[in-house]
């Protein structure tokens, strides 16, 4: 049976906003867990079995960074592929062989026994976590949602920093306790026991929106399938700096060692700016996503690496300890806003009816980008090429694609996103 809901569109605003959470809590929990749940294959989470996996495999730093770059590119590589399976299949069959399989990568870490069962294991993990289920959620946001879609998605997008914010101290206390397998282990349980009968309740009924509330949404226009959207220059171009966050990002906390050791810093202290990002992400998109609905994701395309760029320029240019919190905040920012603003713009321009393909490959771009930031940035750092100035180019290639993104935010015709 599917679930008909009718639109708020009367009253205030904080009235709307309300009745909007009230009426559609079910799919906004799901949309949220699934981010949640994505957690478990997360870098952040990844990285803190890392020094008992080196230690107990002999691998070094490089070696392990290499393994874990080869199989976040292979799950890249296959998740235009399976990706598209949320256009021919119910949400909810989707994340229930999604968090099955996550689960059993769980299950898999905790039972590796060589380097190539780690390696399957990253494959595995960086596939259905990071990848469908972070896909999922997004893309059911999306199609679930019109005239609220900016809302759906900024929502969907708290379950990253709330992930963030709690699994690595879970973590910590399971490894002390069992042990880095048994705290795998209790990460499959949890998905097994927990995610999964929570998950497939809420997703029990598909949403459809009402026909007043397809009424009052932006028409949506030509249906683009994916060959057509990889055709489309623009697609590549938008790619290009949507995704800076995950390439600048990423480089930028895989050396964080290296950077705290230039500045003087603690690693403590850099460790504790991580609470000021979450708090960013959840300011930005819960301001950004309201801001779509009104005046829609193309309009706010141009502004999206702002936050970064002065993120870049304050890290780049201030020594001083207080410009890693500076630094956290802006890119805390500019990721919730990002987040929110790419979950619509999608959907936007190139309509619903094939986004599960279209977004599977503008994810895989995304892994992409996330995988090539830190091996990039540190064969810099082996050729010499001083931190702070890689630090300041970042800042300078935002700035240059606000520009850019501009152009192509015009260069999107009303009819194919109104």
């Amino acid at each position: 049976m599917s679930g008909q809901v009718s639109p708020t569109g009367t009253g205030s605003g904080n009235g709307r906003y309300l009745a909007f959470l009230r009426e559609n809590a079910r799919w906004l929990s799901a949309s949220y867990l699934l981010a949640v749940f994505s957690g478990f294959g997360q870098t952040f989470f990844i990285s803190l079995s890392g020094g008992d996996i080196r230690a107990e495999f002999g691998l070094s730093h490089g070696e392990l960074g290499l393994l874990y770059m080869l199989a976040t590119l292979a799950s890249a590589l296959t998740l235009p592929y399976v990706g598209r399976s949320l256009d021919h299949f119910p949400v909810r069959r989707i994340a229930a062989v999604v968090m099955t399989g996550l689960a059993l990568c769980c299950l898999a870490m905790a039972a590796s026994f060589s380097v190539w069962s780690v390696a399957l294991a990253f494959y595995g993990l960086r596939l259905c976590g990071q990848g469908m289920m972070t896909h999922t959620s997004l893309t059911a946001a999306g199609r679930w949602f019109s005239a609220q879609r900016g809302r759906a998605l900024s929502i969907a997008v708290l379950g990253f920093p709330t992930a963030e914010a709690l699994f690595p101290l879970c973590f910590v206390v399971l490894n002390n306790q069992f042990g880095w397998r048994g705290a795998w282990t209790v990460s499959a349980c949890v998905l097994f026991l927990l995610a999964m009968p929570v998950l497939l309740t809420l997703l029990a009924r598909d949403r459809v929106p009402s026909v007043a509330e397809v009424a009052t949404a932006r028409p949506e226009g030509r249906q683009w399938t994916r060959r057509e959207a990889l055709r489309d220059p623009r697609f590549w171009v938008v790619s290009c700096g949507v995704n800076a966050p995950a390439f600048i990002g990423t480089a930028i906390f895989f050396h964080q060692v290296y950077l705290v050791e230039l500045r003087g810093w603690t690693l403590e202290l850099f460790a504790s700016a991580f609470l000021v990002m979450a708090a960013g992400v959840v300011v930005a998109s819960l301001t950004v996503g309201p801001l779509i609905d009104r005046f829609s994701a193309r309009q706010l395309l141009p502004f999206t690496l702002v936050p970064l760029s002065l993120g870049c320029f304050v890290l780049g240019l201030v020594h001083a300890p207080a410009a890693a919190f500076i630094f956290m905040a802006l890119v805390g920012i500019s990721n919730g806003f990002n987040s929110t603003m790419v979950g619509a713009l999608w959907p936007e321009v190139y309509g619903t009816r094939h986004m599960g393909a279209i977004r599977s490959v503008a994810f895989a771009i995304m892994v992409f980008a996330s995988a090539a930031g830190p091996g990039l940035v540190g064969w810099l750092i082996d050729l010499g090429v001083a931190f702070d100035l890689q630090i300041f180019g970042m800042g300078l290639y935002c700035v240059l694609f606000c520009a850019v993104l501009a152009a192509a935010a015009r260069a999107y015709r009303p009819i194919e996103y109104s």
